[in-house]
């Protein structure tokens, strides 16, 4: 498996930032159509992803200097964006507009730390089948590690419990399959010994977690013409 993991890594990340693209284009199309927010949401969240991964597939092609200066985008496209999962949670939910604006406000914030932490990571070079892409090293101060880390899996389990709820309560289970399957190939990499490989595995949950986005923001369209 590491083998052919290893193999396709180039041309895959392409084909992903493909998909998450054709996805987006599909996402925003949808959203004005049924003026959900919740897809105009999903949508940028994606376009922060179509941007992580075309800068780590740039790896293989720019000049070390040019990559470093890049690569800190995308750690402030993710600390500024994937917090849009939770006001994604809360339209699904169909919450009621003052706790939806608590939740933006708390979104909010977590942007700022999020913004605040991807300042803050002190990025070194790693090279992984012909791409060289910056992680976060060492000297990263444990207050952003933290957030980070808050970011990864301190949104998709929240998303994974929202999804459960809606499932249960309007026969829609792709929100909990969107975070289901992004948790999944997080922990993929680790489970498998490939924990250097989880930047590339983690692309295909997200590849997959934005996809059912879409589905859940199609019946959610539907559900509210019924």
């Amino acid at each position: 498996m590491r083998e052919f993991l290893l193999t396709i890594c180039p041309v895959a990340i392409w084909c992903i930032v493909a998909l998450e693209t054709l996805i987006a284009i599909f996402l925003f199309r949808s959203a004005k159509q049924s003026k959900l927010t919740i897809g105009f949401c999903s949508g940028i969240l994606t376009l922060g992803l179509i941007l992580d991964a075309a800068i780590i597939g740039i790896g293989a092609i720019l000049p070390m200097n040019v990559l470093s200066s890049v690569s800190p985008v995308r750690f402030i496209a993710h600390g500024l964006l994937i917090p849009l999962i939770f006001p994604i949670c809360a339209y699904a939910l169909k919450l009621k507009k003052p706790v939806l604006i608590a939740v933006w406000i708390f979104t909010g914030l977590l942007m700022i730390g999020g913004v605040a932490q991807a300042l803050a990571t002190a990025l070194e070079p790693r090279e992984m089948a012909g791409v060289i892409r910056f992680a976060a090293g060492s000297a990263t101060p444990g207050w952003a590690t933290a957030i980070s880390s808050i970011l990864s899996f301190g949104t998709v389990i929240p998303m994974m419990i929202c999804g459960i709820i809606v499932w249960i309560r309007q026969k829609n289970p792709h929100l909990f399959l969107s975070a289901f399957l992004m948790f999944v190939f997080s922990a993929l990499g680790p489970a498998t010994g490939n924990s250097d490989l989880i930047f590339f595995i983690s692309m295909f949950g997200e590849l997959l977690m934005v996809l059912f986005l879409y589905f859940c923001g199609r019946r959610l369209s539907a559900q509210s013409k019924d």
